[in-house]
Formats: structure tokens, sequence, C-alpha cells
């Protein structure tokens, strides 16, 4: 039966509030929540999500500043976030202890951390060096809320209703890079600093704590350390936790998810999630490189992305917890995806394909990805469920940790593979800007490569007469001043353009090898489905959980008989 949750005594989505003074210190609820107090529970979850992804990708939305600021290269912002990610794995690890410490305490104060850095600390770094440090700190505490968050998820959502509530909790990613382009689209620029904009976010995550201090509650761990398969199990649930050792529920908890479908289906998701990696931290940058779309653009198409699974990962956990099994879904939206990116692969050294086209393509993406992500995530948690329903922190943990590492090593490989990027980045828009402004020298250069390559050859000054006067009968007066005029531009062409030129020849053909990576992650999540718990056709599912209820009733009823007998006796 489930794990899941408590209530205080009151019903209502305020009920917290009349004991928020006594929660400050003891979060933990003795009895299961009623309807109201549970939903208010779990809304205040995906809020934590959403602000916390918006907090930690709004640097992305002001990258080109900071960039800037700092005088960062590339590659420098590029492993800001690969050991941001690498210490958030390990922060992960020890969020597994939440098992022990509970979940709402480190979300609580979780969200005052890095409400705090995010509107401080971040915006105010004095180096590039600082700014790393303080964002792998946020990164550390966001590492731990990743666990903390999923498993309160868990708690406070039987097993047939756990899908659809994860499908909210993983829209906090996609409606979180939704706040980050809406609030920066409305507010960035002019007297508004990329400062501005993340200690925006930061104080949204302060906003958020206080409501989190007063408002949010887990279940006491006797309560979440039982299966809960529906809410009828609810008596039978709080009946059995007066009887439970908790401390020795939680012995071995490590070891007993070191199994193959707990580690191998939490790798398995980390590769299918390679191309999501990629559509948060480089969509954008690939658009815009290969195919020159503006940043606006880019990010309008990528909102088709973000739209459709959105709405794919709520309806596709309805829809897996109204038929009761989750396989099916998994592997339907796992062949999904691979379809489609293999389209979108084949596409990327087509420079012809129109703007609906690529349109139609990541639509199909988010909407296939979105139908095998939230029934994942709810049979992952039914999964360690099945171990140990005390350890679901540490099978999340373990998650988290493998998540983390896989977005750390993708991020820091990305560069290796799209090695086109740097020079396009760092000198791109200077050299198409110096051959616009140099394209009438150009034209003199390109006409007489011997005459100007020989006076290259001399400092400015130090030109012999001879030479002097036969460009002069060559060029003509003027034509030495156009060149002589556009000399930067001309320096810049020189240092860079071949570079640039070699890499805007070969940038398609480099991202669509890591799109064929991205592609195969995707089929490796395939055969990891099978060896996840639950049912493949909905008429066993249902078989299933008749077969449980007549059990929770007899269960019931002899806990009943029990009682009466103790009393008479």
């Amino acid at each position: 039966m489930s794990i899941s949750s408590p209530t205080t005594t009151t019903s209502g989505a305020a009920g917290p509030a009349s004991s928020a003074l006594r929660g400050l210190g003891g979060r933990r609820l003795d009895r299961y929540p009623e309807r109201g107090a549970r939903y208010w529970y779990l809304g205040i979850v995906v809020l934590v999500t959403i602000v916390l992804y918006y907090q930690l990708y709004v640097q992305f939305a002001v990258s080109t500043a900071i960039i800037s600021q700092y005088h960062m290269t590339f590659l420098y912002f590029v492993y800001i976030s690969v050991a941001a990610n690498a210490v958030g794995a390990f922060a992960s690890l020890v969020a597994g202890l939440a098992d022990r410490w509970g979940r709402a305490n480190i979300v609580v104060y979780g969200l005052l951390l890095v409400g705090l850095l995010t509107t401080f600390a971040l915006p105010n770094a004095p180096g590039k060096t600082s700014y790393l440090l303080t964002y792998c700190a946020i990164s550390l505490v966001e590492g731990m809320i990743l666990v903390a968050t999923p498993a309160l998820i868990r708690d406070f959502s039987p097993q047939l209703g756990r899908a659809s509530a994860m499908g909210y909790w993983t829209m906090g990613p996609i409606i979180g890079s939704l706040v980050v382009t809406a609030v920066t689209s409305r507010t960035y620029g002019g007297d508004t600093s990329w400062q501005d904009e993340i200690r925006f976010a930061g104080i949204s995550g302060l906003v958020l704590f206080v409501i989190a201090l007063f408002g949010l509650r887990e279940l006491a761990p006797a309560l979440r350390d039982q299966i809960m398969v529906s809410l009828r199990d609810r008596a039978l649930v709080e009946a059995r936790a007066k009887g439970i050792d908790t401390d020795a529920a939680l012995h071995g908890q490590w070891r007993q998810m070191l199994r193959l479908d707990v580690i191998g289906s939490a790798v398995a998701i980390s590769l299918y999630l390679l191309l999501y990696y990629a559509a948060v931290g480089n969509f954008v940058l690939y658009f815009s490189t290969a195919f020159g779309y503006s940043a606006q653009r880019a990010n309008a198409l990528l909102n088709w992305y973000w739209g459709a699974n959105a709405i794919s990962l709520v309806l596709s956990g309805l829809l897996s917890d109204r038929l009761r099994v989750r396989k099916p879904f998994m592997l339907v939206g796992g062949v999904g995806s691979v379809g489609f990116t293999l389209a979108f692969a084949l596409h990327a050294t087509q420079q012809h394909t129109g703007y609906y086209t690529f349109a139609f393509i990541v639509a199909g993406i988010g909407v296939t990805s979105g139908i095998a992500y939230s029934p994942w995530m709810a049979s992952f948690t039914e999964t360690v469920e099945r171990h140990n329903p005390a350890a679901t922190a540490t099978g999340l943990a373990i998650w988290g940790w493998i998540v983390r590492i896989t977005v750390a090593l993708s991020a820091a490989c990305v560069p290796l593979v799209v090695n086109t990027v740097t020079p396009l980045i760092e000198h791109g828009a200077e050299v198409k800007a110096a051959s616009v402004r140099a394209a009438p020298a150009l034209a003199i250069t390109e006409a007489h490569p011997k005459l100007f390559a020989e006076l290259d050859t001399y400092g400015p000054g130090k030109v012999p007469p001879a030479l002097l006067a036969r460009a002069q009968d060559e060029v003509g007066a003027e034509g030495l001043r156009v060149v002589q005029k556009a000399a930067p531009q001309l320096k810049i062409l020189r240092e860079h353009g071949a570079d640039v030129q070699q890499a805007s020849a070969d940038n398609p053909g480099a991202w669509q090898t890591w799109w064929w990576v991205c592609l195969g992650g995707q089929v490796l999540f395939l055969p990891f489905v099978f060896v996840m718990t639950g049912r493949w056709r909905p008429r066993d599912a249902v078989r299933d959980l008749k077969e449980h209820e007549e059990s929770v009733a007899r269960q019931v009823a002899d806990l009943q008989h029990d009682r009466q007998e103790g009393s008479t006796a």
C-alpha cells in the first residue's frame, strides 16, 4: 500500500495556517491529509519546482551580458554549467538522507538559501571565479531539493494518481523556462540590467520561501513508509503506522536500491533526456548558428517544444492513471521520440528546411517525450517502493545523481563534438560585421592580391617609396585610402575570417553528430521499460486493484475486530 500523508486535523487548503508557528519547528503530519490540504501541499511543491528552475535558467537568458561583464570565453561559461551540475549531482546523494531528515525542511530552507544567493550574491559577484563558485553553491542546494520535491509528490499521491501528479511536477523545468522567457522579454533592456533579471528570480524564491515556511508539511515517517495504492487505503495505512519501526525500515536502504531496475532505469531516462538537455542549453545557439535564426525566432520555435511537452506531460499522466498502466506509455513515447528525433537529425544539414517544418518536428518531440516521462516518473517511484517504500528518497537520490552527472557530461561534451561553436560564438558576429564594413576594401585587395600581400609585409609608415608609388599607380590614391580606413576590419578578417568560414561550413554536420548521440540515448531507453514494475494491460491492472482492495478490506476488518476484542477484554 503506499506511502503518503498526514494531515493536520484540519481539512482545507488553508489548514496548515492554524498551526503555523508550531510548524516552523515540526512539519510532520500524523494523519493523511484531506483532499484540500493534500492539493495545497502538492501545489506548493509544484510552485517550488517552477521557481527553482526559473532561478537556475535565468542566467542563460542573459548569458551574453554575463560573458561580456566578466570577460569570459564561451567555453568558460559552458563549464560553469558543467561544474554546477557535478556539484548538484553529489548534493542529490546527500539528499538521500531525506528519508531520515524529512523532505519539507530541505525544501523550505533550501528555498531560503537559493533565494538569498540568487538575490544578493550572484548578481554582485566581483569576478568570474566568484560567479562560478556562487552558481555552484546554488546548484548544491538545488540538487538536494531535486530529490526532496518528487519524494513529497510521491508521499502525497497514491499510486492511482501518481502519474498525473508527477506530470504536474515535471512541468517545473518547462514552466520555469517559459517564466524566464516571459519575464526577460518584457523587462530586460533599457534601465534593467542582467543583475536585475537575476534578482527578480531570487526575490520570487524568497516570496515562495515565506509561503512554504508556514504552509508546507510532510507525512510522518510511519505513514510515508508504506505503499498506498489508492485513497481507500487510508484507514489501513494510518492504523499500521502505529506499529511501524521507522528506523528498522531504513536499515540497508542504499544496498536495497543497488538494483538493475533502479540504477538501470535511472541511467536509461538520463540518456533518453539528452535531447531535452540540448533543448534547454543549446537550441537557440543551434538554430542561430546553423540556420541564421534570430534569438527571438529561435525562442519562438522552442516554445512549440515547451508548450507541446507541458500539455503532453499532464494528459499522459492523467490517462496513465485512468488506465492504471505505465509501460505502454513509456514504450509508445520512447518509440515516437526516436522517430521525431530521427527526422530532426536528418534535417540538420538541410538548409532549406522551413520554420514550420521544424516547429512540427520539435512539437512532436515534445508530445512523445511527455507521453514517456510522467508515466516513467510514476513507475520509477513504484519500482523503488517494490524494494522498500521507506527508501523513496534514497532511490530518488540515486536518480538525481545520475541525472546531474549526465547533464554535466553532456554539457562538457557538446563543445567537443560541436567544435564549431567556439569560433562562431566568439568571433562570428565581428567577422560578419567586418565583412560588411570592409566590403569595398575587400574588393580592392582581392583584385590586387600580390600587391597587398607585399604591402602587408611592412608595418605602418615603413612601406618603401617605390612600392608605395606602384600601389598608387595600380590602385589609385582613393583606393589606398579606402583600404587604409578599413584596416581594423581587414585585420579581423585575416585573424578570424578563415576559422569562422570553416566553422560555418562544418557547423550543421557537427550538430547532426550530436543529434545522433541523442537518438542513441533514446534507443537505449527502450529495453529498460521492460525491467520496471507495473502491468502492460489495463485489465490485468484492474484485476490487481480489485484483489488489493479486497485484501485491504479484510485487513481493516481484522484490525477492527482486534480493537473490539481488546476493548472488551
